[in-house]
């Protein structure tokens, strides 16, 4: 079964910065892409930024310019840098991953990680 470990949340106070890491591993033949959604209390969950294999990033429109997101593929790693945070980007933060599991089947399926909690004091 894929696993996915993300570390890295924690308090911070408003203006500060935090970086989160998921690491994924186990019967990984590729991994498509990576990315972190986040969920606050009483909202949907939304995408945060995702990153391609080949390095193509996306971001929500409400971190553009803040967050910034990176990939390495040799060890099936993302990482979310997130700089000046506001009380608003407090949340649970979950990264995932679309997996392809072996040579033989061609499909990617997607796996979360545990989730981590990032709170920003004002």
């Amino acid at each position: 079964q894929v696993q996915l470990v993300e570390s890295g949340g924690g308090l911070v106070q408003a203006g500060g910065s935090l970086r989160l890491s998921c690491a994924a591993s186990r019967n990984i033949f590729s991994i498509d892409h990576m990315g972190w959604y986040r969920q606050a209390p009483s909202k949907q969950r939304v995408l945060v930024a995702h990153i391609t294999r080949g390095g193509n990033t996306n971001y929500a429109d409400s971190v553009k310019g803040r967050f910034t997101i990176s990939g390495d593929n040799a060890n099936n790693t993302v990482y979310l840098q997130m700089n000046s945070l506001k009380p608003e980007d407090t949340a649970v933060y979950s990264c995932y991953a679309d997996v392809r599991t072996s040579y033989s089947n061609n499909v990617y399926m997607r796996y979360w990680g545990q989730g981590t909690q990032v709170t920003v004091s004002s």
